[in-house]
């Protein structure tokens, strides 16, 4: 029997994978068999070594999505460099922190356009060429303030409440035309994102005592998941926003 979760002759598209959860999740790519499109605001060199260490073509994609121009360049740039595109993470993602009162409509932006517009124009520009080929997976990065409201973190909040909802959306649209649409939604996870939650003594200690598997998350935690929905094995997946939280969310 074939293996469902080989990514052999696959080519993805990872945003935001110089560091973090975009580093963890290319390199989970390439390790089950894919090329990767390494996009970011400056080249994933560190990323793209681990990628060719493990014998896969890693191509570096330089765009700053805090805007959508880019977005066409990125799924052109793959396809002229790789020959191909059959898996798409969005990934790319900020986070401004202050109180709801204080929020300033800057910020608010910020977030908001990189966070979820880029994610929708970049679905749509990647979906199409899916459409067009008959298959495709499409992954987005949603969070646990997809499911929960958060402290200080309204733009957030909202943008990956939004990447929930974006995710259903799309797949109601594209499943019977041979596109998986789902999210993956991480825990706490030790990245530069989440940098100040870990110093802040009260605030690790709160969220460490409510974490069943009682530890912050690697951005490799989020590998296997990321594989089973980018492969054959989860064909019949649509619309699902999964969760990789250490047990957060049942407790």
């Amino acid at each position: 029997m074939n293996n469902p979760f080989d990514l052999t002759g696959r080519v993805a598209i990872v945003t935001g994978a110089n560091t973090g959860i975009g580093q963890g999740l290319a390199v989970a790519l390439a390790a089950a068999g894919a090329d990767v499109a390494l996009v970011g605001r400056s080249p994933a060199d560190e990323t793209a070594e681990q990628v060719r260490a493990l014998g896969r073509r890693a191509a570096l994609v330089r765009a700053d999505l805090s805007t959508i121009a880019p977005v066409q360049d990125v799924v052109d740039q793959t396809l002229g460099e790789l020959g191909g595109l059959d898996i798409l993470v969005n990934n790319a993602g900020i986070i401004r922190r202050a109180d709801a009162v204080d929020f300033s409509e800057e910020d608010w932006d910020a977030v908001v356009d990189t966070n979820l517009k880029s994610v929708f124009f970049l679905c749509q520009a990647a979906g199409r060429h899916l459409i067009a080929q008959g298959r495709g997976k499409i992954i987005n990065i949603a969070s646990m303030l997809s499911f929960q409201g958060g402290i200080r973190v309204p733009s957030y909040t909202a943008s990956k409440s939004g990447v929930a909802g974006l995710t259903k959306l799309l797949a109601n649209e594209w499943a019977a035309r041979g596109i998986n649409v789902n999210a993956i939604a991480p825990g706490y996870i030790a990245t530069n994102n989440t940098a100040a939650l870990q110093a802040d003594e009260n605030r690790n200690r709160q969220i460490m005592e409510r974490i069943p598997a009682g530890r912050w998350g690697d951005p490799s935690d989020l590998g296997g998941a990321a594989v089973f929905l980018a492969s054959s094995a989860s064909d019949y997946v649509q619309g699902h926003v999964l969760a990789v939280d250490g047990g957060w969310l049942a407790r």
